[in-house]
């Protein structure tokens, strides 16, 4: 019998939602990748392939700033960081892409960060 592993579980959902959730320049994919420790936020044109914005609790100016970078609370601070790059591009409407992940916690705070950053989904 085969051993449950949570990665290609999630991996498995990830590609079952990627059929439907696709990112065009018009309206661009907003896809998020979750550690224990961090998190990961993209803002991708699959026309192209391209990432366009990213923002991640790795980078040294944004992991001074937060306490702890495995929360919620370092989550929606890189949703409102994404969103202003975002804005800063001039891409306000993106398709959300939870990764897999169930909307909760740490990706549901993100994703209200990034609206609360004006970004639309």
């Amino acid at each position: 019998m085969a051993k449950f592993n949570r990665r290609e579980a999630r991996e498995k959902r990830h590609q079952r939602l990627r059929k439907r959730v696709i990112g065009t320049p018009e309206r661009p994919r907003l896809n998020v990748y979750r550690s224990l420790h961090h998190i990961h936020a993209q803002i991708i044109d699959d026309s192209i392939g391209h990432t366009l914005v990213s923002a991640s609790t790795v980078e040294p100016e944004l992991r001074a700033k937060l306490g702890s970078t495995g929360n919620k609370e370092a989550a929606k601070e890189i949703g409102r960081v994404i969103a202003q790059r975002a804005k800063e591009k001039g891409i306000s409407k993106v398709v959300f892409d939870r990764g897999g992940y169930i909307y909760h916690g740490r990706i549901a705070s993100l994703a209200d960060g990034a609206r609360e950053g004006g970004l639309e989904f």
